[in-house]
């Protein structure tokens, strides 16, 4: 049994040097054994991920279990609405934003997951307008406010993720952009409730976004201020 003369760890038989220190290893009495495996890895590989369709299959068993059998009740318990479509619904709403995320992790379906996530939510929201026979205020109202929001979300990605951004631009374009989505929906609110738009709660969180732009663009312009700021807060 050999030990490294500088640092104390035991060796093994195949060891040409420590493997905590690096210290060359030699022993007249014991050569190195060269023909014997090593005890631990000598390249450095990447671990092979996990795979996650074991989890995929049971979110999927139990979120289609749910279905079937809120279907299957809704048959025997006769009621005036049809309220297993709001079951229903939630179930494919949340097996499309948890399944496929799930199976495919690559940034490059990233456009792909966005647009199945809005139809996802674009589809529960109609099961809702058929069951109260809604489809006016749906395509009129509900549809376009799912689209503006998943525009929204688009924007939020792509701004994002082409480059890294600072914590203070991240959080100065949430605030801006979610200052003109609520212009968006107010705007949606009246054309169909009055057929024109006339902007006045919309603005009260607009105004609230830009007083709350200002300083971040301050900040984001004075060098000396950015700096404190990533120190006390490490951004």
């Amino acid at each position: 049994m050999s030990y490294c003369v500088n640092c104390g760890v035991e060796l093994d038989e195949t060891a040409s040097f420590c493997p905590l220190c690096h210290t060359p290893v030699y022993n007249p009495n014991q050569p190195v054994n060269e023909a014997a495996p090593k005890p631990f890895p000598t390249e450095r590989k990447e671990v092979p991920p996990s795979s996650k369709l074991p989890i995929a299959i049971l979110i999927s068993t139990v979120l289609a279990s749910v279905a079937v059998c809120c279907g299957i009740l809704n048959l025997f318990l006769k009621t005036q609405h049809t309220w297993s479509l709001y079951v229903i619904g939630a179930a494919i709403m949340l097996w499309i934003w948890t399944v496929p995320p799930l199976l495919h992790h690559k940034k490059d379906t990233f456009r792909l997951q966005l647009l199945a996530d809005v139809l996802a939510i674009a589809v529960y929201v109609s099961l809702i307008a058929v069951d109260l026979d809604g489809w006016d205020w749906y395509l009129h109202l509900a549809l376009p406010i799912i689209l503006l929001l998943g525009a929204l979300f688009l924007f939020w990605g792509l701004t994002m993720g082409q480059r890294k951004r600072s914590t203070l631009s991240s959080i100065a374009l949430v605030i801006g952009s979610s200052g003109v989505f609520t212009l968006g929906v107010e705007g949606l609110i009246d054309g169909y409730l009055h057929g024109s738009w006339s902007p006045s709660w919309s603005l009260i969180v607009l105004a609230i976004c830009v007083i709350l732009l200002i300083p971040l663009i301050v900040i984001r312009r004075v060098p000396s201020l950015r700096e404190e700021v990533r120190r006390r807060f490490h951004m």
